[in-house]
């Protein structure tokens, strides 16, 4: 599906998400990659064959008060 070359990573490689978006709706909270995957702003993902992918954003730092 990818035209660039080097080539974008496939939709099953474990860098999907460095291919290059095709499509951009920060409206809406997607972009769509050039592998066919669709990325969302919380990090989920939709795989090409439907699979989806949990968001995997790491956890929040939280600041402590000092007593």
């Amino acid at each position: 599906m990818c035209a660039h070359n080097p080539p974008c990573p496939t939709a099953m490689a474990p860098d999907r998400e460095a291919a290059r978006p095709v499509a951009h709706r920060p409206e809406q909270g997607w972009s769509l990659l050039c592998n066919g995957v669709l990325v969302f702003e919380d990090t989920g993902e939709l795989l090409p064959d439907g699979r989806i992918v949990a968001p995997h954003r790491p956890p929040a730092l939280t600041v402590g008060s000092a007593a």
